[in-house]
């Protein structure tokens, strides 16, 4: 669970006008909140993570990386993260296999699957760290995000953008980028392709990462 196109493209297409606190919910190893803390340079950047081990790791990388002073990686259940902070910017990949085959090895469990009202949990909790503008950003299997905006309005949270991610142009999409916040008007609608050939990356998406590959 280090690194996968669903981080590392939230991570590239997050953003917020300018944002001075970020959260990463959900961490891993700490790929999203490093992009985050690369891509803003002002930014303090929390992050929070359940799994020991990848909290462990995350750290480990945090301190490790040129913005060790900007990071602070928390091992806590993102349920039981207390803080008086309030965030400008909030990013999670959560766990998105809601009712479906459990994965039998743990952790890769609690990685993947979520319960039934694991996104309303995460919703409140994003809604009550939001500062007055905040955003909060997810990406999510396409059924999982049609649903997580129609009951984030419950939280007063609304669309304003939405990108669609398709492998390449002859496949449906498979995942959404949704971006929520206070807001509530028609969301900007895009899409992203990945491949444009077996093998072979797009221009959009080589340019999207062109700051973190190496390759690209």
């Amino acid at each position: 669970m280090k690194i996968n196109t669903d981080g590392v493209l939230l991570g590239a297409v997050a953003e917020h006008p300018l944002p001075l606190s970020i959260l990463d919910i959900g961490t891993g190893t700490g790929v999203i909140a490093l992009m985050m803390a690369q891509r803003f340079a002002a930014a303090s950047v929390d992050a929070v993570e359940i799994d020991e081990s990848a909290a462990l790791a995350a750290s480990e990388n945090c301190q490790n990386s040129p913005f060790a002073a900007r990071t602070t990686v928390v091992h806590r259940a993102f349920e039981d993260f207390n803080t008086d902070n309030k965030y400008d910017l909030i990013v999670s990949n959560p766990p998105y296999f809601v009712n479906d085959l459990k994965n039998p090895e743990k952790r890769k469990e609690l990685a993947r699957h979520a319960d039934e009202d694991f996104f309303d949990a995460l919703l409140r909790k994003a809604a009550g760290l939001l500062k007055a503008g905040g955003l909060l950003w997810l990406i999510l299997p396409v059924k999982q995000a049609e649903n997580v905006i129609t009951h984030a309005v419950l939280q007063q949270l609304f669309p304003s953008r939405i990108i669609h991610i398709y492998s390449d142009k002859t496949k449906p999409s498979f995942r959404q980028i949704i971006c929520l916040g206070a807001d509530d008007g028609p969301p900007e609608q895009e899409h992203l392709y990945i491949y444009e050939a077996q093998n072979q990356y797009t221009s959009q998406y080589k340019y999207l990462l062109r700051d973190f590959f190496l390759a690209f």
